[in-house]
């Protein structure tokens, strides 16, 4: 336990954020990701297909109405922002694509229904397909949902119907697409959800338990038959990690040359589930031995869409915590303090009467990745903050794992060369808070 810090007052805060584009070589769960002219992305609760060599993302755009967005890639790395699907449908949740007959389609949710876009492309130009219906055999209206495509060609709906059941439906393809048989009714307060199938022949379905927009333990239950018996819930992630701060969406499957990849596509929500919000994408491992799917956590990371390798970061130049002046306001009359952290300190404390210094950091004059490896006591609290020569940051603004998780990756646009200054420090949400964070040290990624 900490001692009980002394009074402060609470300081308001003032927070400039600069854009920049960025040519992405990394996949970071959780921060701030921006398309290839530099304006962040907007595609929540949606969904990845692959139409030959091209990956396109829909999703709701919620600064816009909740109109489906359109994103396109070669990389699962640099978007490129498409434009809206259509402007005819507002208020649409979990658009997901899927292609039939030689056209394409966009379902999502509308008014608790399932309304259908159509499309000769996949990149946009969607009208209006027929009037939203509700889910058969019994008129079941719902919240969430997910599109399945199997192995043998067969397309499937989710759906979290708002009678707690989660339902699978076929659905009816060819020049004239509809809903067709249940296959799956499966109870439980469920939603967000998501399937995959293993090369195995393990069907994997992932949900989580309704909890708004905060974070939850994310389920999975698996199955040899599309029809069930399901097995489980067990958790995808430990626990305590509540899917890393985030919610299912789907999950995506890239046959490479050399292995067959599975990446968990989840929505890090803020608090009101906003436009803010950011995303969580994390590799999948499968064992088809025992019944398992478990995200792996990586603060950095990518998959070669040709071959199904994933590579993670090296380690950049390290700066430790240990190194830098400490320094504490409050002290005799009221002047200000300055101390080394003694080199046997691993981490240094830091409350909100104090912070740390780290000098001669190197960059490159270029928008770089920058770990910061720290925990705080209490993440609802209080926040972390950095100022990289005099710029005060929110590192909340940068990356929303920040303070839940010992790694957080923020970009940054060091100045070329060694003269570099970043200071961290902490502002408590209460006075008389005992809010405290504890740095350990700095990363500057190479690449």
């Amino acid at each position: 336990m900490h001692a009980r810090l002394a009074s402060f007052r609470s300081l308001c805060v003032s927070i400039l954020l600069v854009p920049f584009v960025l040519g992405a070589s990394w996949i970071v769960p959780g921060a701030v990701w921006t398309d290839t002219s530099g304006n962040k992305i907007d595609a929540h609760g949606g969904q990845i297909l692959q139409e030959g060599t091209t990956f396109y993302w829909v999703g709701s755009a919620y600064s816009n109405n909740e109109v489906p967005n359109i994103y396109s890639s070669t990389d699962l790395l640099n978007w490129t922002f498409e434009g809206p699907a259509s402007t005819a449908v507002e208020y649409m949740y979990r658009p997901k694509l899927f292609t039939s007959g030689g056209k394409f389609y966009i379902w999502g949710q509308v008014n608790r229904l399932v309304q259908a876009l159509e499309s000769s492309t996949i990149s946009g130009g969607y009208s209006v397909y027929g009037s939203a219906f509700s889910l058969p055999p019994d008129g079941r209206t719902y919240s969430d949902e997910g599109i399945f495509v199997d192995s043998t060609g067969e397309a499937y709906i989710l759906t979290s119907a708002d009678s707690n059941n989660l339902q699978i439906n076929e659905i009816n393809g060819g020049s004239s697409i509809s809903i067709g048989t249940r296959v799956t009714d499966l109870e439980g307060a469920y939603e967000a959800p998501g399937l995959m199938k293993s090369t195995g022949g393990i069907y994997y379905l992932v949900m989580s338990t309704k909890t708004g927009y905060t974070a939850n333990a994310n389920q999975f239950w698996w199955s040899t038959n599309i029809a069930g018996p399901w097995n489980g819930p067990s958790g995808i992630a430990p626990g305590s990690s509540n899917t890393y701060d985030s919610q299912n969406t789907f999950e995506l499957k890239i046959p490479g040359s050399q292995q067959t990849t599975y990446i968990y596509m989840g929505d890090s929500w803020d608090s009101q589930g906003t436009a803010a919000s950011n995303y969580e994408w994390l590799p999948i491992s499968v064992n088809d031995g025992a019944h398992t799917i478990t995200l792996q956590d990586y603060a950095f990371w990518k998959v070669d869409v040709s071959t199904g390798v994933i590579t993670t970061s090296t380690t950049g130049k390290r700066y430790d915590a240990a190194d830098g002046l400490i320094m504490r306001r409050g002290c005799k009359q009221n002047f200000t303090c300055f101390s080394r952290i003694s080199g046997l300190k691993k981490k240094s404390l830091i409350d909100p009467l104090s912070n740390v210094t780290i000098h001669n950091i190197e960059g490159t004059g270029e928008p770089q990745w920058v770990s910061i490896h720290y925990t705080v006591n209490d993440p609802n609290a209080g926040d972390a903050y950095v100022w990289l020569n005099g710029e005060k940051i929110r590192i909340a603004d940068k990356n929303s794992r920040a303070g839940k998780f010992a790694t957080v990756p923020i970009n940054l646009t060091l100045k070329k060369g060694n003269g570099n200054v970043l200071t961290f420090g902490c502002h408590a949400h209460a006075e008389g808070s005992e809010f405290v964070a504890h740095l350990e040290g700095i990363e500057v990624i190479d690449d």
